[in-house]
C-alpha cells in the first residue's frame, strides 16, 4: 500500500514537472509533429485492420443471433453501429493502442534513462520531463480522436462489406439500421473518452519509462508494467466517464 501511494506521488510530481517551464515553442512544434507521425500515423494500419474485421465479425454475429421473424433486420446495422461507436472505437481501441504506443513510449524513455541521456539533458539545464513527455501527450491527445473516428468508419464499412459479400442480410436494411435513432452525442462521448484514454496511456507509459532503473532487462519490465497499468487505468476511466456522461 505504501508503494502504491509512493507511485501516485511520484507520478503527480512528474506531471507537475511536465507541464511547467516549457522550452522554446519552435522546438516543441517540431517534436509534436514528429510524435504525431510516430505514435499516430504509424498506428493507422493496425487500427484499420482490427476495425474492419471487428465490424465484419459483429455484423455476422448479430445476423446469426438475431435471426428471427420478430426482429427486423435493420437492427443488425443499428447494433453494429452502437458497438463500434460506443465501445470498440474508444475503449477497445485504446487498449490496443496501450499495447502498441504505450510500450513504445516506455521503452524509448526507459532506454534514455538507463543510458544516462536524461541525466545529460538535466545537466544542460533542460527540463527533461517536459521536453520528452509533453510533446507525446499533446500528439496523442490530438491524434487519437482521429483514430477513433477512422475506426468507426472502417468498422461500419466492414459490416456493410460482409453483408454485401455473404448475403447474410440486405445491405439496404444495414444502412437503414445505421441511420436508426442516431445521435451525434454518441460520437462526442466516444471522442471525449479517447482524449482521456490518450492522456492515461501516454503519461503512465512515460512515467514507467522515466523511472526505469538498472539494465536493458528493466526496460522490458517497464514496458510490460506500462501496458498493464495503462489498461487498468483505461477501464477505470471508462467506467467513471460513462457514469458521468451517459447518466
Amino acid at each position: 500500500m505504501f508503494k502504491f501511494f509512493e507511485s501516485i506521488g511520484k507520478y503527480t510530481l512528474l506531471m507537475q514537472k511536465v507541464f511547467s517551464r516549457p522550452e522554446k515553442r519552435s522546438i516543441y512544434y517540431t517534436r509534436i509533429m514528429h510524435e504525431m507521425e510516430t505514435l499516430g500515423l504509424n498506428s493507422i494500419g493496425l487500427t484499420a485492420i482490427i476495425s474492419i474485421f471487428i465490424g465484419s465479425a459483429v455484423t455476422l454475429q448479430m445476423a446469426i443471433t438475431l435471426e428471427s421473424p420478430f426482429i427486423p433486420q435493420f437492427m443488425i446495422g443499428y447494433a453494429t453501429r452502437e458497438v463500434m461507436i460506443l465501445e470498440f472505437s474508444s475503449t477497445v481501441l485504446a487498449l490496443i493502442l496501450a499495447g502498441k504506443v504505450g510500450s513504445n513510449i516506455a521503452s524509448e524513455i526507459g532506454t534514455m534513462r538507463i543510458t544516462e541521456q536524461i541525466d545529460a539533458l538535466e545537466i544542460m539545464g533542460v527540463n527533461s520531463a517536459s521536453y520528452l513527455i509533453l510533446p507525446k501527450i499533446v500528439a496523442t491527445i490530438f491524434f487519437f480522436p482521429f483514430l477513433a473516428i477512422f475506426s468507426m468508419l472502417i468498422g461500419i464499412a466492414g459490416g456493410y462489406g460482409i453483408a454485401e459479400i455473404t448475403g447474410i442480410m440486405n445491405p439496404t436494411d444495414y444502412v437503414e439500421g445505421l441511420r436508426y435513432y442516431f445521435y451525434t452525442s454518441e460520437i462526442t462521448y466516444s471522442l471525449v473518452k479517447m482524449v482521456f484514454f490518450a492522456f492515461c496511456i501516454t503519461s503512465i507509459s512515460a512515467y514507467c519509462g522515466y523511472y526505469a532503473k538498472g539494465n536493458s532487462l528493466e526496460v522490458g519490465k517497464a514496458s510490460t508494467r506500462a501496458v498493464v497499468i495503462s489498461s487498468i487505468a483505461i477501464m477505470i476511466c471508462n467506467l467513471v466517464l460513462t457514469q458521468l456522461i451517459r447518466t
